[in-house]
């Protein structure tokens, strides 16, 4: 039978999903500059490439196990809900709505810089064009998520070309001696440095829950995440080892690296013109990453109002493209509103909200192993429940240590984790707000 041609019936590809994948979670290395300044030669390395078997590899684990059991709207949502109970659910929902807003005020921001970087009149625009990219982008997602698809190949082809022509030019003008590493240490690097570090790395790779909540349009959901989220994780370890590596042959200074960002790098190992791609890659990333977040995050209030957690207006879907187009213009309008916070403030914030949101997953999962043994798992992960415990203490242990580190920094980090600490506490308030409004038994507006 042939597929209408309506959007809102097509289901995203393995290979789109890849595209998506990439752009919700990584969009290419832009954002880890300051990761060399803050481990040092060596340790930025070893941060790089340990974090993403500490915090990553678990993560993509369990979120593989879940959204096989349950591929459904909603994603990581539904299933704390179902393990957990709705309260536990309203709480995943409610911190990971936090998070994702100070994650996409952060792409129309970056977009702004690196468009700076050949057009410097662009910085004095920088309110009306982060505007504009926010509306632009969630126009695109109203249209649904095969159009986001579509458009996260065309834009994730324009970030990886100029790193992949980086990596060559930086082997044939450097050498290969270069590119050696002879040894991995922290020594000289502060604690507080190295938990910036993490941090940095912590915020280039994560959302792998967030492709969950569009698995009910997704071929395949089973098979396909699988497939696609090793082939996005490969490829976006690779591009960011290979990408570091270059930077430490070249002998770029860190603190350039840190202010002026990756077309710095490639102007200084390929000429003017390669800086140009590399800005002009940093632009694609912003928009990508920005349009694959927002498809995730607008299909989370779609639920939650479905439970009636949140206003039933929330819910309806476009009568043409069959998608949450209020929650998503309702998403948009926030961001539009957070788009002035500087950028570190807002990973710290980001990533400390959403390991809150990411260890209830964990305890959803081992939870769902004792209640639901025998439920049909497409994807299980050959550990027991205490394996599955000793597991999970890796990414808890990497957020510990990275939090810990911004809390004792002597600068000003500190005041972004208080203060994302503080909207965790948020989430008891707006739950016993909706409690007492559902005990009203009110009719939505």
């Amino acid at each position: 039978m042939t597929r209408p041609a309506n959007s809102s019936t097509q289901l995203l590809r393995p290979l789109a999903l890849v595209a998506v994948i990439f752009f919700t979670v990584s969009g290419g290395p832009y954002g880890m500059e300051p990761l060399l300044g803050l481990g040092g030669r060596d340790g930025a390395l070893l941060i790089l490439l340990a974090t993403p078997l500490l915090w990553d590899v678990p993560t993509m684990l369990a979120v593989l196990e879940l959204n096989a059991m349950m591929p459904v709207g909603g994603g990581y949502y539904q299933w704390v809900k179902r393990g957990l109970g709705l309260r536990w659910g309203f709480y995943e929902g409610w911190w990971t709505w936090l998070y994702t807003f100070v994650d996409l005020a952060i792409y129309p921001v970056l977009f702004v810089e690196y468009a700076s970087w050949f057009w410097p009149a662009m910085a004095a625009w920088k309110l009306p064009v982060c505007l504009g990219l926010i509306w632009a982008c969630a126009g695109l997602n109203v249209l649904g998520v095969v159009p986001v698809g579509r458009a996260s190949l065309v834009l994730g082809t324009a970030v990886l070309l100029p790193f992949v022509v980086l990596f060559v030019l930086g082997v044939y003008h450097l050498g290969p001696a270069a590119y050696g590493v002879t040894h991995l240490s922290l020594k000289g690097a502060g604690f507080s440095a190295v938990a910036m570090g993490c941090y940095t790395v912590m915020w280039n790779m994560l959302g792998w829950d967030n492709t969950s909540t569009y698995a009910d349009q997704v071929e395949r959901p089973a098979r396909s995440y699988v497939i696609s989220i090793a082939i996005a994780f490969v490829l976006i370890v690779i591009v960011y080892v290979l990408t570091l590596l270059t930077a430490r042959g070249s002998g770029i200074d860190a603190g350039v690296l840190s202010d002026s960002g990756f077309p710095a790098l490639g102007a200084l190992v390929g000429g003017r013109w390669l800086g140009v791609a590399l800005a002009a890659g940093g632009m694609a990333s912003s928009l990508g990453l920005f349009a694959a977040v927002l498809l995730s995050v607008a299909q989370v209030p779609k639920a939650m109002a479905d439970d009636r957690l949140l206003p039933g207006w929330l819910s309806a879907r476009h009568r043409r493209y069959g998608t949450p187009h209020r929650s998503i213009v309702m998403c948009a309008a926030v961001v539009s509103v957070m788009v002035l916070w500087k950028f570190l403030d807002l990973v710290v914030i980001d990533i400390t909200l959403y390991g809150a949101a990411l260890f209830l997953e964990f305890i959803t999962l081992v939870a769902l192993r004792i209640k639901s043994p025998n439920a049909t798992r497409p994807f299980r992960i050959p550990l027991g429940v205490t394996g599955l415990c000793l597991l999970f203490v890796l990414p808890v242990g990497i957020y510990i240590f990275a939090l810990t580190g911004a809390l004792m920094d002597a600068t000003r980090a500190w005041k972004p984790a208080l203060f994302a600490l503080a909207l965790l506490c948020t989430g008891e308030l707006a739950w016993q707000g909706v409690r007492w409004w559902r005990s009203r038994k009110m009719d939505y507006i």
